[in-house]
């Protein structure tokens, strides 16, 4: 097995020209570790698709696939399904990203601002797009509150309140996993043995959460910008 220290110098050596910093470099070579993950797990659960007799992987991979999608319809209904790709996609990647931090060694790519800024951001434009894709320029309705003479002060304070969802997606999800990456090296290196056990079991019930919050909130904006303005 390549030893994570020179997986990232490697990566490293490539992205110096663009004067990354490291800890940025690191976050990029994680995530594509990740995506490399993600991409290998999907050809092993469906290189038997077409079989009668599917193997282990797939049948694990499908009870995930449905659980999402059970979660999916039952907040969004029927016509979640379309948006079932961006939220399992979401899911999976926060998910492995969160839990490749417990690894000892590797570095959770979620725990840099920058990967979850670029989550929160495909969620807020994606919100919007389906919004006026649906509405017309009737979305413009959700901002004016229910009010005519009020739609002024509403329009600003309804913004206001949509540009602070990316925000408060990105540093919930950046700051719950960096700070449990900063107690976990605190304890590794204070005791390095069986007292960091117990943050670790906490951090793979803080990765599961975060993914399942983020992608919560996700199908709640999406299935906002969905509804009819009151």
């Amino acid at each position: 097995m390549v030893h994570p220290y020179l997986f990232l110098s490697f990566f490293r050596s490539l992205l110096e020209p663009l004067h990354i910093t490291e800890a940025g470099c690191d976050a990029i070579a994680y995530t594509w570790l990740v995506m490399g993950f993600l991409f290998i797990l999907s050809k092993l659960a469906t290189k038997a698709i077409t079989s009668r007799r599917p193997d282990g992987m797939q049948n694990f991979m499908e009870i995930i696939v449905s659980a999402i999608e059970n979660m999916v319809v039952e907040t969004m209904g029927e016509h979640g399904r379309s948006f079932f790709p961006l939220i399992a996609t979401l899911a999976l990647f926060i998910l492995v990203s969160n839990l490749i931090g417990l690894i000892p060694g590797f570095f959770p790519p979620t725990a840099n601002i920058n990967t979850t800024a670029a989550c929160a951001i495909i969620v807020f434009v994606t919100t919007h797009v389906v919004g006026f894709k649906h509405h017309g320029i009737g979305y413009l309705k959700h901002f004016m509150g229910p009010i005519l003479w009020l739609a002024p002060i509403m329009f600003f304070i309804e913004v206001i309140g949509h540009i602070s969802r990316p925000i408060s997606l990105t540093l919930r999800l950046f700051g719950n996993m960096n700070g449990h990456e900063l107690v976990l090296m605190i304890f590794f290196g204070l005791v390095p043995f069986l007292v960091p056990l117990p943050m670790m079991l906490m951090g793979l019930l803080v990765s599961f959460i975060q993914s399942f919050v983020f992608m919560l909130l996700a199908m709640i904006y999406i299935q906002g910008s969905l509804e009819e303005a009151h």
